[in-house]
């Protein structure tokens, strides 16, 4: 399970820690009902974002809900109430679409295992069955696919013509156009085409945020292994990164209020108030904002005239393939959503995704604090997700 937005439970509460959760497992099964077992392990948190757009803007009654599914050992085989219908099987298209991108870009970056013909042979084929099936499926509920693989076809090319000085915004502009088609597809799924503008601003916007914080996460190991890299590759500042990355997020918050919701508690908490946190992690800046500030302060670790701060020691990462082995591992023991577990690529030490706090606050009004809420301009304006503040 990848994905930038990755909610503390605690920051949830518990309404929509259970709908978060049923989106979660409703695409899961969405792509095990529709394309087999395998298809499983491209379930990511971002994907689940569709699914949450669509019933946060769909009739009550209407071609989205919940239904009963049976027991699984994610979920330590105890039954669940998880969505299903039109946006669980559109999150489940455009999954399987980008995964089979990814896989593609390991497969020409000669990565771990995919080094070796045969097994980039056998990625290659599985990458092509994605390709298929998110478009059967996507064909199913009025989504062509196209516009995500003319995306990604796009980005191969632009990445091997930028250079230092060219935009980095040239560089991100392919994922912003597939996830704005995503997002804009949801407002068509619930019957409210006046959504669909806006829907696919906040779209255009979280894939240019998803395209920089995964560029600045990568930085260092795609440097010590000679990975092409956008900030790298195009000379731009973690500084300027992190203005664009805040931008954005400024900006899906405003394209949000333009849309209309019927339920938009969870949809608002995910790209509202977490997108925040996941800019903050990404960067090394605090989650929580209670006396503590983005830069070091003079003579700290890491600012200029204190130490060296000492750094972490490097894991190598497993290939695809390997790395699918090992989640396949995780997942027959559940310990992915209830347990401390190795990330099955990166090797980093994780919480299951039930309980994966990033900070130190543990209820919904301190951490509308943290984001510094409030005042006609704060997040929080018009919220529903069930703060106070």
């Amino acid at each position: 399970m990848f994905g930038i937005v990755r909610p503390c439970r605690h920051r949830l509460g518990e309404k929509l820690t259970a709908q978060w959760t049923a989106h979660l497992c409703g695409l899961c099964l969405a792509l095990r009902g529709d394309h087999g077992q395998l298809a499983r392990i491209v379930t990511n948190y971002d994907g689940l974002l569709i699914s949450v757009l669509t019933e946060a803007q769909a009739d009550p009654g209407g071609s989205t809900g919940r239904r009963t599914a049976g027991p699984c050992p994610l979920r330590g085989m105890r039954t669940a109430s998880v969505a299903h219908g039109e946006g669980a099987r559109l999150a489940a298209a455009v999954s399987l679409v980008l995964a089979s991108a990814k896989v593609r870009d390991h497969v020409a970056d000669g990565d771990g295992l995919l080094a070796r013909r045969p097994v980039a042979l056998a990625a290659r084929r599985v990458a092509a069955g994605w390709d298929r099936a998110g478009a059967r499926t996507g064909s199913d509920v009025g989504f062509d696919t196209a516009v995500l693989v003319d995306a990604v076809d796009r980005q191969t090319g632009i990445e091997s013509l930028a250079g230092p000085g060219t935009p980095i915004l040239t560089v991100t502009e392919p994922t912003e156009t597939a996830t704005a088609a995503a997002f804009a597809h949801t407002a068509v799924l619930a019957g409210r085409p006046g959504n669909a503008a806006p829907l696919a601003e906040a779209g255009r916007l979280f894939g240019r945020l998803a395209h920089l914080l995964d560029a600045v996460e990568d930085r260092e190991a795609d440097a010590a292994s000679g990975a092409w890299n956008p900030l790298t590759a195009t000379g731009t500042s973690l500084d300027e990164a992190r203005r664009l990355a805040d931008d954005a997020v400024h900006g899906i918050r405003l394209a949000l209020r333009e849309a209309e919701f019927t339920d938009g508690g969870l949809a608002h908490r995910l790209l509202v108030h977490e997108l925040p946190n996941s800019v903050r992690r990404a960067f090394g800046t605090p989650s929580c904002a209670h006396g503590s500030h983005p830069y070091a302060p003079p003579g700290a670790p890491g600012a200029p005239g204190g130490p060296t701060p000492p750094e972490p020691p490097r894991r190598d990462r497993r290939g695809l393939l390997a790395g699918c082995a090992v989640w396949l591992g995780l997942a027959c023991t559940c310990q992915l959503c209830c347990g401390t577990y190795e990330d099955p690529w990166t090797r980093e030490r994780k919480e299951g995704c039930l309980h994966n706090c990033d900070c130190d606050c543990c209820d919904c009004c301190e951490c509308c604090n943290c984001c510094n809420c409030g005042g006609e301009d704060g997040c929080c304006s018009g919220c529903d997700c069930g703060c106070d503040c």
